[in-house]
């Protein structure tokens, strides 16, 4: 399993996994127009990502990665700012034919040990009660789950596995 920056390269082979095994609705914000993987759908995903390079310290705050699997991208994940600087959103979307294999419950480990990096004292993940795989992926990470009253969402809080001190900051004299 890896995790790694989308570079343009991987862009190409991760929107290539995600027309061929994923409905745009899975894996991007929404595009008016008609379905499936129009050209402006296929060039609104690449921009995406492209806007999400500059990472946590961007003006979008977020950085997305791909999943590879034996050495072949399956998908992709992100983790974002959220409200204060030590608490990151996460996210995934996996290629149908690569779901229930483990690859989410593992990229959700390398993603809080991630973020345990960038110094986050919490992430945060939000799914709907039928999204089982995503519900035991964040189970299996030690997540706190916590059910909407009023709809079918579900709040999950987790720790990063190794929170690292924070890098030193250097004082002006």
């Amino acid at each position: 399993m890896e995790v790694q920056q989308v570079d343009e390269e991987g862009l190409e082979e991760l929107l290539a996994v995600a027309v061929e095994d994923a409905a745009p609705e899975e894996v991007m914000p929404p595009v008016a127009g008609p379905p499936g993987w129009t050209t402006e759908r296929q060039e609104t995903f690449r921009n995406w990502h492209r806007a999400r390079r500059p990472g946590l310290a961007g003006p979008l705050r977020e950085s997305t990665f791909t999943v590879s699997h034996n050495e072949k991208i399956v998908g992709s994940a992100r983790l974002a700012l959220h409200g204060s600087h030590d608490v990151l959103e996460t996210g995934m979307w996996l290629g149908r034919s690569h779901r229930g294999r483990g690859i989410g419950t593992t990229t959700l480990r390398i993603l809080l040990d991630e973020a345990a990096r960038a110094g986050a004292r919490a992430v945060v993940a939000d799914t709907k009660t039928h999204n089982t795989a995503a519900l035991a992926a964040l189970r299996r990470n030690g997540a706190t789950l916590i059910a909407s009253q009023d709809t079918v969402e579900i709040h999950a809080e987790l720790m990063p596995k190794k929170m690292l001190p924070p890098s030193p900051t250097t004082a002006n004299p």
